[in-house]
């Protein structure tokens, strides 16, 4: 192993900059002679727009132009797109309504964007905007998703009826039936998994730029993957030709989900710049980012669980209203359906499952992936019915959960997914030895003594990570591949250069993937740069979210390394005048078997762009290979967690006394939190 390679201590590549003020993030990026951009948003959750005025507005200091709906409609801009198709059960298309970057005829949630003034300030824009006058006929608003599907009720888009975007199942529902049928307990819940604003560190930001020489279009944004955005922007809103398109995602200060989509305010800066002929910049407010940034979760669920004598899980029914917004987000109709219910399985053997899950628009800002985006949801359902199960049938939840655990590999469960490997029986034993739960029993008496209560709660999960094969997400609806892109550039002195369509948001990539080169062609870490971030850079690429960068991005840089290391023995072999089969590279060296003859990596680099050892076109000079993976499978990541719990009953303050964490992917993730107060170690 290199001394800087895979699981050595160095320090992180990008912190650097980071932890020094040197960041380049997209508020920081300022064009000449940039403009400001501020919109004006819907105070209303649901209004059709019957005049706007922006007289007023349009003679205040300092305002360039202002434009709404009508003028993105003229210039024939497409809408905002759900890039994932969902059929209802019957086989028909979701019911899909427009969304326009600026509201057009209506408004459907607070925040929606009406108008947007650019300045030459912000502040300028600011105030214009409040001499902007919107003539409102304010319709009924529906918050609720078992009033929005009523009948009578208001319709939010003309292009769903009810206000449903779809009904939608996946299991197989007579055999899920019998299950129940035969039961002899049968375990109930309803549960509503609320809604979640993200609120990462960096607000969201856009800068807008057109190059008129070459009537070209560049936008610097908070992206999570430029190369989709800059696809979706071309091919499907129709901003530019790709190859006139560039998009730029600088450092990100965090993603979380939030930050994968394509929203009103990138469409608009990038149009808009082209209009006024300036660069035009904008970033979110805190306020702005509650409204308008894409929400998560939002569920109501009723769940059953079947379960025979022995206490065995036969069958699991859950029925799901999941509440998409006003619009649906990029990947929004996905994340109720292909990412939520093919998890239900959890951790457990259950032969038959049964899921139907109901999209429905709602007067609320859309709502899309966040933070697991579907899997957490799945984990929550599928881990109360299994504890309520356990206390209803009077069993210990830890031996009801070991009890019904999948214990053979591979192991194909009847929503889809086939989990490769695991041992669930070995986390949850671990878990509980290291959060004491034998000694909960005198913890417990300990609190009654204080007037407290104490209880612990148990929560095995399990993950579909590294999303995933083209072929699996296209035959479920994705529109696009997710497979990943690498390109390694070995410079001739010996440094190498990776070009990575995977993109960093906090997560360390310039540092990881470093180590990976490192480790590989036996280089020093310093030796290597990561390049990410910038779709005239790299060539394509499906960036980061669903924990894709390990399992996809570095495989794809490992199979390019494949091709350097392949190319660079050909080399050597030229070199030391040996058989190329004759040559074993380790440690950064390559050498001839039973010789002494070797060659450092560093040399055969400088020997690839020289080549004066090559004889014909046997070879080509250079050193520089590129490489694609898609992977056949999901990765299944599962662990434990034990919180435990003690709760004032009079005032109902709660401490966590302890929290325990196992991970068998990354061995221990935490043990006894907080590591401050009674019971640290």
């Amino acid at each position: 192993m290199s001394a800087t390679g895979i699981g050595a201590p160095v320090r992180r590549k990008e912190d650097f900059r980071f932890i020094t003020g040197k960041g380049n993030y997209t508020d920081d990026i300022n064009r000449p002679g940039q403009a400001h951009a501020f919109f004006l948003r819907s105070p209303h959750a649901h209004a059709t727009i019957k005049a706007i005025d922006t007289k007023a507005a349009a003679k205040m200091p300092g305002v360039v132009a202002i434009f709404t709906g009508e003028d993105i409609a003229a210039d024939k801009v497409g809408g905002l797109i759900c890039g994932w198709m969902i059929h209802n059960k019957d086989g028909s298309p979701m019911a899909a309504g427009a969304h326009p970057a600026l509201a057009q005829g209506k408004v459907r949630y607070v925040g929606d964007h009406v108008a947007v003034v650019i300045a030459d300030t912000l502040a300028q824009a600011r105030d214009a905007a409040e001499k902007i006058t919107v003539s409102y006929d304010v319709l009924p608003a529906v918050v609720d998703m078992n009033a929005a599907l009523k009948k009578g009720t208001v319709q939010i888009h003309e292009a769903a009826p009810g206000n449903r975007v779809y009904d939608w199942h996946l299991g197989d529902k007579a055999a899920a039936d019998a299950a129940f049928k035969t039961a002899k307990h049968v375990v109930k819940l309803d549960l509503a998994n609320n809604r979640l604003i993200p609120n990462a560190m960096e607000p969201r930001a856009a800068v807008g730029e057109y190059d008129a020489g070459n009537d070209a279009l560049t936008l610097h944004t908070t992206s999570q993957n430029p190369h989709v955005a800059r696809l979706v922007l071309s091919a499907f809103i129709g901003l530019a030709p790709e190859h006139k398109l560039r998009v730029i995602a600088p450092d990100v200060g965090g993603g979380f989900g939030s930050k994968i989509f394509i929203y009103a305010e990138e469409t608009v800066c990038v149009w808009a710049a082209r209009k006024v002929n300036r660069p035009v910049k904008w970033t979110a407010d805190r306020t702005e980012a509650f409204l308008a940034d894409a929400h998560g979760r939002d569920h109501l669920t009723h769940a059953e669980m079947a379960i025979d004598e022995a206490g065995k899980i036969t069958g699991l029914r859950v029925s799901t209203k999941a509440n998409l917004g006003a619009y649906l987000s990029t990947f929004s109709s996905s994340v109720p359906t292909y990412l939520y219910a093919p998890l239900l399985s959890g951790q457990y053997d259950i032969p038959a499952i049964y899921c139907e899950v109901e999209g429905v628009y709602t007067t609320t800002a859309p709502v899309d992936a966040y933070r697991g985006a579907g899997r957490p949801e799945a984990t929550f359902v599928i881990e109360r019915l299994m504890e309520v199960a356990a206390r209803q049938l009077g069993q210990d939840p830890a031996a009801f959960r070991k009890k019904n655990f999948v214990r053979k590999f591979p192991h194909q469960t009847p929503v889809i997914m086939c989990y490769d490997a695991g041992d669930y029986n070995a986390s949850l034993t671990k878990a509980m030895a290291l959060a004491d739960v034998k000694g909960l029993a005198k913890r417990k008496r300990e609190s009654a003594r204080n007037g407290k209560l104490r209880g612990l709660g148990y929560s095995a999960y399990i993950e579909a990570c590294g999303i995933a094969p083209s072929q699996a997400v296209g035959s479920l609806g994705a529109g696009v591949g997710l497979w990943e892109s690498a390109e390694v550039r070995v410079n001739p002195i010996g440094t190498v250069e990776i070009l990575t369509g995977s993109h960093s948001h906090g997560q360390g990539h310039e540092t990881t993937f470093a180590q990976l080169v490192s480790d590989r062609l036996g280089i020093p870490i310093d030796n290597v740069s990561v390049v990410h971030g910038d779709t005239d850079k790299v060539q394509f690429g499906m960036g980061t979210y669903g924990s894709r960068s390990g399992a996809v991005g570095m495989t794809a840089i490992a199979k390019a390394l494949d091709k350097i290391e392949a190319k660079a023995k050909k080399v050597a072999a030229y070199v030391l005048e040996a058989s190329e089969g004759d040559i074993d590279f380790k440690n950064g060296h390559f050498s001839v078997k039973g010789t002494d003859k070797t060659i450092d990596f560093g040399s055969v680099a400088l020997q690839a762009y020289i080549a004066h050892k090559f004889t014909g076109a046997q070879l080509e000079p250079g050193l520089k290979e590129g490489a694609f993976y898609d992977p056949t499978n999901f990765t299944f990541p599962a662990g434990v967690h034990i919180c435990e719990v003690e709760i004032d009953p009079d005032t109902g303050v709660t401490r966590v006394d302890r929290w325990t964490a196992v991970d068998p992917g990354k061995g221990i993730l935490m043990s006894r939190w907080p590591p401050w107060g009674p019971g640290r170690h």
